[in-house]
């Protein structure tokens, strides 16, 4: 693995590992979709130049994350490209935009009174954006198909 496979967060299949077809793996990408997870799986739009989308909201930390993945059969790999767009708490900040292959945890932050009667800070919500990547990756993986990050679908 290079060092820009490193940064963009590509994996590669063991080896012995049974090649599903490409429908397989999309049935079993868009079979992920339930109330059990924060995210939705569908079909991409002509605009989004994928062939898949997951995608989610987690309003409490004001952060909408969206994964792009290209399906190519021919080389036994699956593009990827993260998305972010981040809501600040200042008034005067607008979302924050980013892509590229970046786990990050986001964090929302109370302040509580305790049992001793001091105030402390208690995390109120808490999301991890691994919780929607590294299920998709290990589908992948697990059929057989390298994770590829990129900059650009």
């Amino acid at each position: 693995m290079g060092f820009f496979d490193k940064l963009a967060g590509t994996r590669y299949p063991d080896s012995g590992v049974v090649l599903l077809p490409a429908m397989e793996l999309r049935a079993a990408l868009l079979a992920f979709n339930g109330p059990d997870v924060p995210y939705r799986v569908r079909n991409a739009l002509p605009v989004e130049k994928a062939d898949l989308v997951a995608e989610c909201r987690i309003r409490e930390v004001g952060v909408a994350l969206k994964t792009r993945m290209r399906l190519l059969p021919e080389k036994r790999e699956v593009r990827f490209l993260d998305e972010r767009w981040e809501n600040r708490s200042s008034g005067h900040a607008d979302a924050q935009y980013g892509r590229g292959h970046a786990p990050a945890v986001y964090r929302q932050w109370e302040t509580k009174q305790g049992p001793d009667g001091r105030r402390r800070k208690v995390e109120a919500s808490r999301f991890d954006t691994r919780e929607m990547t590294d299920p998709l990756r290990n589908v992948m993986l697990g059929a057989g198909w390298t994770w590829r990050g990129v900059l650009k679908l």
